[in-house]
């Protein structure tokens, strides 16, 4: 009983809210405050690291031309250290763009009308997320315009009335194109996707009338307009 009496006085709850407040503390206050100077940056994104909202640049040793590559955070926890540093964090997952639909003209002069679309992600690297972020306008308009005109001479060398099977055609495409997107982008191609002639009643209306004019020259001239 004197010790329920001692308890309640007023020295005794001081004492318990000083308890209380030290367990709070350790319990509450000090993850959080942890946890200010840890960033995580999860599966499927890249982290570039800033100060003052501009790039923090790595320059290594003995580079030749004296550039350097932006500081990237991989998938995981990092330290944040001081207190002032941010990040900027980068979709790298996968993603599809669709091409216009066109006509073009393969090696016997037959019309393609072709349906494409690729996919495509930024690469987790210095140099590859600086040209992403920092030096291409529109990353995806770029893109389009490099796999549109390698599929164009894809096309261009296929002989006979059919599209290939999509693995050769992505091959190809791939082949000619994809270091130059990473170069020009930044980004990886990662596949391209053709759905080949659209089977539509005045595509096929189209096919029928043509297919009455196969003379060597109509080819040739079919040809030379592409």
């Amino acid at each position: 009983m004197d010790m329920l009496l001692t308890m309640m006085s007023a020295k005794g709850t001081m004492s318990l809210l000083k308890t209380g407040t030290m367990f709070l503390t350790v319990l509450l206050v000090v993850p959080a405050l942890l946890k200010l100077f840890i960033v995580t940056v999860e599966e499927g994104w890249a982290a570039i690291r800033t100060r003052n909202g501009k790039p923090i640049i790595r320059k290594p040793k003995g580079a030749p031309d004296g550039t350097g590559e932006v500081v990237v955070l991989r998938p995981g926890s990092h330290g944040a250290f001081p207190l002032f540093y941010w990040y900027k964090l980068v979709d790298v997952r996968c993603r599809a763009t669709d091409l216009p639909v066109r006509e073009l003209t393969g090696a016997n002069g037959h019309q393609h009308r072709v349906h494409a679309s690729f996919e495509w992600r930024p690469i987790p690297s210095g140099h590859d997320l600086r040209v992403f972020e920092l030096d291409v306008v529109n990353v995806k308009e770029r893109a389009s315009n490099l796999v549109s005109a390698a599929l164009r001479d894809a096309v261009r060398r296929i002989d006979g009335e059919d599209l290939p099977h999509n693995d050769e055609v992505n091959t190809r495409v791939l082949d000619a194109c994809a270091d130059e997107i990473r170069n020009a982008c930044g980004v990886e191609l990662v596949r391209v996707m053709i759905t080949g002639d659209a089977l539509t009643d005045g595509y096929l209306m189209a096919e029928a009338l043509r297919s009455t004019d196969r003379a060597p020259e109509a080819a040739a001239a079919l040809h030379a307009l592409n």
